[in-house]
């Protein structure tokens, strides 16, 4: 039987998504507190996607698998019983035939929040917000933001895996400014490479701070190569708000039509 679980954390404290020795992780966290729950030696689980150290999520999908059928809607009051706060478990569902967490998702997004106003900097959210010190031109971020839209070579906003694809189509990304004064970019992907997101948003502060041109993103992704110049912006600022996935008729062949794309370009 394959269990969906839907979480949220806060990523202050952790190393990232994926299990490390001897490192607080919240992978690490999720298979020790269902081991204990369902008592056995070890559980396996599988997320929608692997956040770095420091980064948060609300939308984080995870699968995993029992040898028997059980229940699973008691596992959400029973999972955040043994869980740290800083981990909540939000819904637990039997998966319906064919769902992966990972290969099944269509897209995933993310949000990149910045405080750029002395206004807006609010020490009770300083570890969500990133607090920038100069004002940003929104027009303009969203203006090259446009030009990296679609389908591209992210390599220059990669960090390189060797054997690696990091070919990702880019479907939305854009800046709002809430009411709060906190500026939001909302970023939409099918997949994500590694550092992706956070470099994408250190071009775009480069470009709202008048210190590169509009041109500068389309020249900069063009390149197809990293650039010292594009800053890779704090974690803490990141969260993970979103994964969509098809249909439930639809599920398996996405999974199989995404692990093929994996396979063939990793």
């Amino acid at each position: 039987m394959r269990i969906r679980l839907d979480l949220a954390y806060d990523g202050s404290a952790f190393h990232g998504w994926a299990a490390q020795p001897r490192l607080r992780t919240v992978q690490g966290e999720l298979q020790a507190a269902l081991a204990t729950l369902l008592r056995v030696e070890s559980v396996a689980v599988v997320c929608a996607g692997r956040t770095d150290a420091g980064v948060h999520a609300r939308g984080q999908v995870v699968h995993l698998d029992v040898e028997e059928p059980i229940d699973p809607a008691p596992l959400v009051r029973r999972l955040n019983g043994i869980l740290p706060a800083d981990v909540r478990v939000h819904r637990a569902v039997e998966a319906p035939g064919g769902f992966d967490a990972r290969f099944g998702a269509l897209w995933r997004r993310y949000a990149y929040r910045i405080a750029d106003r002395a206004e807006s900097v609010d020490p009770l959210t300083r570890n969500h917000v990133l607090a920038w010190p100069r004002p940003l031109d929104l027009d303009a971020m969203n203006a090259a933001s446009a030009l990296l839209v679609g389908r591209h070579d992210f390599a220059s906003f990669c960090k390189q895996r060797e054997g690696a694809t990091t070919i990702r189509t880019l479907e939305e990304l854009f800046w709002v400014r809430g009411e709060d004064g906190v500026l939001v970019g909302t970023v939409r992907a099918d997949a994500f490479c590694h550092s992706m997101v956070r470099s994408l948003v250190g071009c775009l502060i480069a470009i709202g701070e008048g210190r590169q041109p509009v041109s500068w993103a389309g020249e900069i992704l063009s390149a197809e190569a990293r650039n010292p110049a594009v800053a890779v912006v704090h974690a803490h600022g990141l969260t993970l708000e979103e994964v969509a996935y098809p249909a439930d008729a639809e599920l398996e062949a996405r999974a199989v039509q995404t692990r093929a794309k994996r396979i063939a370009g990793e």
